[in-house]
Order: C-alpha cells, then structure tokens, then sequence
C-alpha cells in the first residue's frame, strides 16, 4: 500500500531543520507532498509575516529531488487540506509533541484516518532564531 505524506510548515529562511524533517519525512513515506503556508496563514497562525515571500519559499521547496509534490497550504486547519489532498501521515516537528496544538491536531488527523508522526525540532538552527540574528545585527 502507498504510503502518501504530508509536512505542512512555513519554510521561511529555508534551513538545516527544514532539510532535516523533509529528509526524514521521505524515508517514511512513498510520496511526499510538502504544504508552505501562504503568507497569510503565517501571519495568522504565528503572529508576524513571513521574510521570504510565500512563491519563493514554494519554489524553494519544489527544487527539492526528494519532495515529490509542493502545494500552498492554505487553512491552519490541516483538516482542510487532508480534504483537499487525503494523505496517510501528517509529519511535524516534535516541538508540537504533547502540547494543546499538537492535541488537536492529533485529533483532527485521527477524525479522517491520518496520522501524526513526529520528528525531532533542530533546537540550534530556527527561523526564529536567525530572525532575532537579522534584527540584532541591523
């Protein structure tokens, strides 16, 4: 049985963490479809616009030999896009693991017949992290 996956994530100042749960997303699945969330849904769901605009960052993603397929995510509700994509297996960071999101996310995925998988989160390289480093360094 085919095996499709899914990494839904903002891509912004695309980094080691990001290759690292893509990498490890494709050795867990037959396809692999990667969703970047639209500059909206960023500014949404984590409080602040992205620095690389949303078609640079699908781009970005597309290059990639081991994504199979990169689509713009569009809804913070990852319901919305099984709906629109039915993949098996929703990959995340682990960062989520445990915590009132990653709950509900849990849940939702389970509502359809997906499920989660967690990866572990790149503690030392974030885009969080180098945006701080752009702003202290201006």
């Amino acid at each position: 049985m085919r095996v499709v996956g899914y990494v839904p994530g903002a891509y912004d100042m695309f980094h080691v963490g990001h290759l690292n749960i893509l990498r490890r997303a494709r050795e867990r699945c037959d396809y692999l479809i990667v969703g970047v969330v639209t500059d909206e849904v960023m500014l949404e769901s984590k409080g602040k616009a992205p620095v690389v605009p949303h078609e640079e960052r699908l781009e970005i993603v597309r290059a990639l030999s081991f994504v199979d397929e990169a689509v713009p995510d569009i809804s913070p509700d990852k319901a919305v896009m099984w709906h629109q994509l039915h993949f098996d297996v929703l990959f995340k960071g682990d960062d989520w693991k445990g915590t009132e999101k990653g709950t509900r996310l849990e849940a939702a995925m389970a509502a359809v017949g997906a499920r989660v998988v967690y990866f572990p989160y790149t503690k030392q390289t974030s885009s969080t992290l180098l945006r701080q480093f752009l702003l202290d360094s201006a």
